[in-house]
């Protein structure tokens, strides 16, 4: 079977065909392809054609696809039992080691999702203030949970829905929003409704409205406002988390928050998430509190190998960031250059490996000018580039993932094919 008769398959048993929505590659117009296997930087669909990945599982495959000791780390530990639902020490290795590596944290608990992450990250904050109001930033997606399901980015925002049909309306009443690196506006929200606010939810480094970098001076207003009225700082790191740096865009900007959440990486490319920080905070969750939460896969000793893994290769070799901000900037002056040769009016956003172009005039900055972007033109752009063998997010508003992977070979031919396709679709 190709990929389109898969996928004809799938609508009839899966919603629209996938089991998330970004994948059914309606943004752009085209059948999604069915991915057979992935090794290193390449990924192959079931048409047998090979691809160049810039999605990298959406961020996890920062070693590349199928690392040979993560591979085997999996396979040794799955042979002993892929789950048990009590304890195991490969989870007290892998909270040490994320103990040990990011600043705000002091204690954590395993879960299976970002999205999970983030809704308990907010119960818990909730219940240490007793309060209820919590402030996220337009086009920052942090999961699909109710109350962060208000202007949210990432598949939300491809398909022009800023809410969610099902989220009730006293839910949504008690998530408050605010543009994404504007101080003003939150100071001014602090000033009127402090007292009221239990948590402040940011990601650090937006990335699910295109890569936006902070406004640093707006992130030290964020500490020093929350720190002021006793609300929670929740920086979700489930993407910046061991990409922008070993301890998260946190340890890469200096700001340290009160509760972090943590996702992809730290499982290998398994599913996965944590949450965790300050020990008082922490010590707020059931058994030791009154905050409720709970997983009976959680802790899942394959997802905790695959992680301890990945994150001692990220540590023993620093030099991997180095080489993915230095790939990165490899591509991005080459999306430069192709775009003036063509005159195309592009804006590049980078940190570190991670970055986005927005095919819009306008500096991106929030969300905003972030849907200033002409989108046609992407998925000119993208049919394009998918055409030449380059595969990236279905969406404008996504980010270019780099893996340890990628050889100079492979960032040569992405180059070739940004220039070919620029000059195509003008």
């Amino acid at each position: 079977m190709n990929s389109k008769q898969y996928f004809d398959k799938a609508q009839s048993i899966i919603p629209g065909g996938v089991n998330s929505p970004v994948r059914a590659f309606r943004s752009v117009g085209l059948t999604p392809p069915f991915i057979e296997k992935a090794q290193g930087a390449n990924i192959w669909d079931v048409d047998g054609n090979c691809y160049i990945d810039y999605v990298c599982s959406w961020g996890p495959a920062i070693l590349g696809h199928a690392h040979p000791q993560v591979v085997q780390a999996i396979c040794e530990t799955a042979q002993k039992g892929t789950s048990f639902g009590a304890p195991c020490p490969l989870e007290i290795t892998l909270a040490e080691m994320i103990c040990e590596a990011v600043p705000s944290i002091e204690m954590v608990r395993m879960v299976s999702s970002g999205t999970e992450a983030v809704m308990s990250a907010i119960r818990v904050a909730r219940g240490f203030t007793g309060r209820e109001l919590v402030v996220k930033f337009e086009g920052c997606y942090h999961g699909h949970a109710d109350g962060m399901l208000v202007k949210a980015g990432s598949g939300v925002l491809t398909l022009g829905e800023p809410d969610s049909a099902g989220v009730p309306k006293g839910v949504a009443a008690c998530t408050l929003t605010l543009p994404y690196n504007d101080e003003q506006q939150l100071a001014q929200l602090f000033e009127k409704m402090g007292e009221q606010i239990a948590a402040v939810i940011i990601e650090p480094i937006a990335g699910n409205m295109g890569v936006v970098p902070p406004n640093i001076a707006f992130l030290q207003r964020l500490r020093t406002l929350t720190t002021q009225y006793s609300s929670v700082l929740i920086f979700d790191e489930v993407i910046s988390g061991f990409r922008a740096a070993y301890g998260g865009a946190q340890a890469y900007y200096g700001i340290t928050p009160d509760l972090t959440t943590l996702g992809k990486i730290i499982g290998g490319g398994l599913p996965v998430g944590a949450y965790g920080g300050k020990k008082a905070i922490m010590q707020c969750v059931a058994p030791l509190g009154a905050v409720y939460q709970a997983g009976t896969l959680s802790g899942n000793p394959v997802a905790m190998a695959a992680g301890i893994k990945t994150l001692s290769l990220l540590r023993d070799q620093p030099e991997i960031y180095q080489k993915l901000a230095q790939s990165a900037v490899f591509l991005t002056d080459a999306y430069a250059k192709a775009a003036k040769e063509n005159g195309i009016a592009l804006q590049i956003n980078r940190v570190g490996g991670v970055f986005s172009v927005f095919f819009t005039d306008q500096p991106v900055t929030d969300y905003e000018s972030a849907k200033t972007s002409d989108t046609a033109r992407f998925e000119e752009y993208f049919k394009g580039m998918l055409a030449r063998g380059i595969y990236l997010a279905p969406s404008q508003f996504e980010a270019v993932f780099l893996s340890d992977a990628h050889t100079q070979q492979q960032l040569e031919q992405t180059a070739q094919a940004i220039y070919d396709t620029f000059k195509e679709i003008i």
